[in-house]
């Protein structure tokens, strides 16, 4: 009877688990193109609803688990947010907030460029001991309860935007106690630190801090309309804290490619760039999952023809087969390599890789060896239209990493 019993529950955990599991990767938020299928696995009682049966932007939801976005909503005011609910068996459980935009044409780019960010406030990157001018060792930042990738946005009230900032707050200090606020998880908090003096006669927290970050990467596409670029398809890691990097301002300048290592098994190789002498070419607003985006405002420089738009592909018309990669290996030249789409992830909504794309182009793998590091962000293209970005080099049969951001001190 016990035996029974105990199977029992754990039959009743096993389908808990599952419950959980789908109900948890089904995404709180989305963003369809208009004619865009969105397929969604749920499991048995798990349905998908509009909140309204009237709602213009949805025009069918099959079998309460696919959605389809009207392709015929022409005027932009019928574009925009339309709530989906989520419910287990009859009962509501979860909304999907979902933006709906109009299709669009976009200028592939694949251009090398720079990437100068600067964050809000400092980020905290490492800590070590203090030596104090009477020649013992201090933690200053020892139970204020400061971590790794937190930010430091303020000491005693007055706002920190530079290294230059803090430097200058805690030398000001002289010892005393300071109020430090600092943002975690885009969570404020506040602690008190007492800064202690050197045998330089300097004051330190023994904090290492940084607020800047350089590198290059490709470019993905220019938005004629908006005069919007994005690039690289992924969001820019600090190295050391292994955080998305929170941005205040950035700037995209032009780059030269000084080296290219090839990849090779278990090592994916990169395009060694340099910024020192480039031009400014457009400003970087946002620092996301999704990649980096901003506004362009020299086209010349980036060789940019506006004109020469393609429209961005619905995720139902990407097909396996081959496709071509666009990106520079040489400075001001851009060319399309021959690759093939082996697998499409079409229920994948949760993080951006959706497909698994192979390089096939000869010249390509004999120049790089494959996918190489600054290569992430190059457009794909397949049947005239953008269908992705590169995102992440396979380096081995098991382990992924991002090919973007080489940083201009590596």
């Amino acid at each position: 009877m016990k035996k029974v019993c105990l199977v029992l529950v754990l039959c009743i955990l096993i389908v808990l688990l599952i419950y959980i599991s789908n109900i948890t990767n089904i995404p709180e938020n989305l963003i369809l193109f208009q004619g865009e299928t969105l397929n969604l696995k749920t499991a048995l009682g798990v349905n998908i609803e509009t909140e309204s049966s009237n709602n213009p932007n949805i025009e069918k939801i099959e079998n309460k688990k696919t959605v389809t976005v009207s392709s015929d909503v022409a005027e932009s005011d019928s574009l925009g947010n339309v709530s989906l609910e989520v419910s287990l068996f009859g009962i509501k459980i979860k909304q999907i907030d979902a933006q709906i935009i109009e299709n669009t044409e976009v200028v592939p780019l694949g251009n090398l460029i720079g990437m100068k960010l600067y964050t809000n406030g400092v980020l905290v990157v490492g800590m070590s001991d203090i030596v104090g001018k009477d020649g013992e060792r201090y933690k200053p930042y020892e139970g204020s309860g400061i971590q790794e990738g937190d930010v430091i946005i303020g000491i005693n009230e007055k706002e920190i935007a530079s290294t230059y900032d803090l430097t200058n707050a805690i030398n000001s200090s002289k010892g005393e106690s300071m109020m430090v606020d600092y943002v975690r998880d885009k969570q404020s908090y506040e602690t008190k630190m007492q800064a202690i003096k050197t045998e330089d006669n300097v004051y330190k927290i023994g904090l290492w801090v940084r607020d800047t970050a350089a590198g290059v990467g490709t470019a993905t596409f220019y938005d004629p309309n908006s005069k919007m670029f994005g690039s690289l398809g992924h969001g820019i890691i600090d190295n050391d804290t292994e955080k998305l990097i929170d941005i205040s301002s950035g700037e995209i300048v032009t780059a030269e490619i000084v080296s290219i290592s090839k990849g090779t098994e278990g090592n994916p190789g990169k395009i060694q760039g340099s910024i020192d002498e480039g031009v400014t070419i457009g400003t970087i607003t946002k620092n996301t999952n999704f990649g980096v985006f901003g506004s362009l405002d020299n086209l010349e420089n980036m060789n940019i023809n506006e004109y020469k738009t393609v429209p961005v592909a619905l995720r139902n018309e990407v097909t396996l087969g081959p496709a071509k990669l666009i990106c520079s290996l040489d400075d001001g030249q851009i060319k399309e390599y021959d690759v093939n789409i082996e697998k499409i992830y079409l229920n994948n909504n949760i993080d951006n890789k959706s497909m698994v794309v192979k390089i096939t182009d000869e010249e390509l793998l004999k120049r790089t060896g494959g996918i190489i590091q600054g290569m992430s962000g190059s457009p794909i293209i397949q049947n005239g239209k953008l269908v992705a970005s590169l995102t992440h080099v396979m380096v081995n049969n098991f382990e992924l990493r991002l090919c973007g951001f080489c940083r201009n001190d590596d």
